[in-house]
């Protein structure tokens, strides 16, 4: 393993970078299931943005400290507000950290341990790759107290299927781990001892590719799921081409001529 530094933490939220260019995002509210509060939105979004800035990012983790990954938006804080403007704040403040993390030009890996609930469901779907470990669990589990996941239905309806998006979503039951991977919400599920070895060959994986190809690749698969087929197909085919312009990509194109391995510069 390569040794890591800290590089920028707070009570609620520790960020931890190494050499590679590998971030870790650690939630460290282990006594609220590292609920998403309005402090932690804000360390989180602060978290992100710091990253944003830094070209040689390559990776980023999202990892949670105690018991739970995350248990979603305090509900108990929530009902001492009863106030229209306050919910919009929260659930405003909470999409920008998920639609901060969608725009990341690298991969986001959800390393999840334990259970992920409603928006912490949600932080999960957002994510661009998820490993679980087998003993992880996941719902949306809002509608269980008169509150329909509205905001964890956007991710969640383009992870899972929409018959079982909407099954999740009424009935706020519980799914295991290797459901989850069986929809699609995860990529990979191993047992909890193996968890942080299976995240480190997903990340080295990516470490091997360029970082402008992965990071347009990134941009574009999003951006074409929302268009039209013939739109997406124009913006892929846009993208490729100007991809291959890139020098990683023409050093890729002449080392499979030579039938050698790149050598990347990047």
């Amino acid at each position: 393993m390569t040794a890591s530094r800290n590089t920028a933490s707070s009570d609620l939220v520790q960020v931890a970078r190494d050499a590679r260019g590998v971030a870790t995002i650690t939630l460290n509210d282990p006594a609220r299931f590292n609920a998403l509060g309005g402090e932690m939105l804000a360390a989180l979004q602060e978290a992100i943005d710091a990253l944003a800035q830094d070209e040689s990012l390559r990776v980023v983790v999202l990892a949670a400290a105690g018991k739970a990954f995350c248990a979603g938006h305090n509900l108990k804080d929530m009902a001492q507000y009863p106030e229209l403007d306050w919910y919009q704040q929260l659930f405003a403040q909470c999409s920008r950290v998920m639609l901060s993390l969608h725009k990341l030009p690298v991969p986001v890996i959800a390393r999840v341990h334990g259970m992920a609930t409603a928006a912490g469901c949600q932080l999960v779907a957002q994510c661009d790759l998820a490993v679980a470990a087998d003993c992880a669990s996941f719902a949306t589990s809002g509608i269980h107290y008169g509150l329909f996941c509205s905001t964890p239905s956007v991710p969640l309806v383009r992870n899972v299927p929409a018959k079982r998006a909407m099954e999740m979503l009424l009935t706020g039951d519980f799914i295991d781990a290797a459901t989850a991977k069986q929809e699609g919400l995860v990529n990979r599920v191993v047992s909890l001892q193996a968890l942080d070895a299976e995240v480190e060959q997903l990340v080295q994986s990516i470490l091997e590719k360029p970082r402008v190809a992965v990071a347009m690749g990134k941009a574009l698969v999003y951006r074409q799921r929302e268009l039209g087929l013939e739109a997406a197909y124009q913006l892929a085919g846009q993208t490729m081409a100007v991809n291959m312009m890139d020098a990683a990509a023409q050093e890729g194109a002449r080392a499979f001529a030579e039938k050698r391995k790149p050598d990347w510069k990047c």
